[in-house]
């Protein structure tokens, strides 16, 4: 029997299935608007911030104010193609003639953020695909971030990646985006940032009445703490989000 050559077995040898990991440098800003100021910072980003991001590559995902807004902020959520790309894009944007001319006339009366806080993101291998989109009605966005023991990371990872992720679904509490920061100090080793979306208040309450009562939950988080307590005390923030009008998600 003539033998084929070897290359031959690796052509007829089946593709293997892969998924396309999502290799873009997420941004989430959080803008404290000034006294009286809110308002204005949104007919910034409506009618001009936004248009200008699309215009320099860069990607709007998601823009949105707490429920309770107390600080008057603005948290939003956009992407670059890379962070090594990130410098030079948003430089880019900086020095635009139509930016430079919108934030002029919008601080003619002051400023109109007090604080920026920032943090760059990258998606986990079970985060879904981000893809921007509208609802029917406006939904409830949930931000929650939960800060890990030290090297318990990768145990609170495999936890969400082999059963909450699906729990979580199960009790129609959407999943939006599961993330890690990209920077030490910002929790590169040990936080894990992540967003639902809900119909309403109440259900995002039964929906996570009933997540807390499944038994497979149950099971999956006492194995998981069989070695020690994944979290720090306290380790778990949340808060609710509602996107705003000009908001690619909804």
């Amino acid at each position: 029997m003539r033998m084929l050559p070897l290359l031959a077995f690796v052509f007829l040898m089946p593709a293997p299935q892969s998924t396309a990991a999502d290799e873009l440098c997420y941004e989430m800003r959080t803008y404290y608007a000034s006294e009286g100021k809110l308002d204005a910072l949104h007919g910034r980003f409506r009618d001009h911030t936004m248009k200008l991001f699309e215009k320099h590559g860069i990607k709007n995902i998601g823009y949105f104010v707490p429920t309770d807004n107390k600080d008057n902020k603005l948290v939003y959520v956009i992407a670059f193609p890379s962070r090594k790309q990130q410098p030079e894009m948003w430089k880019a944007f900086l020095n635009d003639a139509d930016w430079k001319a919108a934030y002029k006339a919008s601080v003619a009366d002051g400023r109109l953020v007090s604080k920026i806080e920032s943090v760059f993101l990258k998606a986990t291998d079970f985060s879904p695909a981000i893809q921007p989109k509208t609802a029917d009605k406006p939904r409830l966005f949930e931000l929650r971030t939960y800060t890990t023991r030290e090297g318990r990371l990768d145990a609170l990872k495999a936890r969400f990646r082999d059963h909450t992720v699906e729990l979580f679904t199960k009790h129609n509490l959407t999943n939006i985006a599961y993330w890690t920061p990209e920077d030490e100090d910002k929790g590169r080793d040990n936080k894990l940032v992540y967003m639902l979306a809900h119909d309403s208040e109440d259900a995002r309450a039964a929906g996570f009445s009933a997540f807390g009562k499944d038994p497979r939950w149950k099971k999956a988080r006492t194995e998981s703490v069989a070695d020690g307590p994944i979290l720090v005390k306290k380790g778990v923030k949340s808060e609710l989000l509602k996107p705003t009008d000009y908001s690619p998600f909804k």
